[in-house]
């Protein structure tokens, strides 16, 4: 939906938005706040007046951006538990939220603008996360794979450590290594 808007967009519009905002996440990630808006549009394939009419304001544009890759990591996780075994699921749901804290990492000092305003970008994105994650360990468990001692929330605080200490792409390797440790850690034994 547009922003402000409580009819679908078209098809082309949707398109557009979508185009804009993989084009922002790309950019953000890669230049942060110093990614000139132009720049994103041309990078969409879009007209700045397509842009700007999606999203007047850089702080509108970042928001959505935070708001459509929450929305696409909570969406993987059943997504993935319908394509593989629960402990694969949740292998590779981690690796997402790699990836989702990777993307926002350049976006962190605009998050943190708009949230100084009284805005709240993140809403309510860690209940949607530990939602996805809570669906994933459940299952797991269910699959009699993980400890049921260790809830989505302790979980959830250990992927947030591992992305607040390897957030950036030079990180890559070790922040991998750490979910491994997460992961086995979580593995039931005989």
């Amino acid at each position: 939906m547009a922003d402000g808007a409580n009819r679908p967009l078209r098809a082309d519009a949707r398109r557009n938005r979508e185009k804009i905002l993989a084009a922002a996440v790309r950019m953000f990630a890669t230049q942060g706040l110093d990614a000139q808006m132009e720049r994103i549009a041309k990078e969409a394939g879009v007209g700045s007046a397509t842009l700007y009419r999606n999203f007047p304001t850089r702080e509108a544009l970042v928001e959505a951006v935070y708001r459509d890759e929450v929305a696409r990591l909570c969406e993987a996780a059943p997504a993935l538990l319908a394509q593989k075994p629960p402990a694969e699921a949740l292998r590779a749901w981690t690796r997402l939220f790699l990836d989702y804290v990777t993307a926002k990492y350049g976006m962190i000092d605009a998050l943190r603008s708009i949230a100084a305003t009284g805005a709240s970008p993140y809403g309510h994105s860690r209940e949607m996360i530990r939602a996805a994650l809570a669906l994933l360990m459940d299952a797991c468990a269910a699959a009699g794979g993980i400890r049921t001692d260790i809830g989505p929330a302790d979980v959830a605080a250990a992927l947030e450590g591992i992305a607040l200490t390897s957030a950036g792409a030079e990180h890559r390797q070790r922040a991998e290594r750490l979910l491994d440790l997460t992961l086995d850690g979580l593995t039931v034994r005989p």
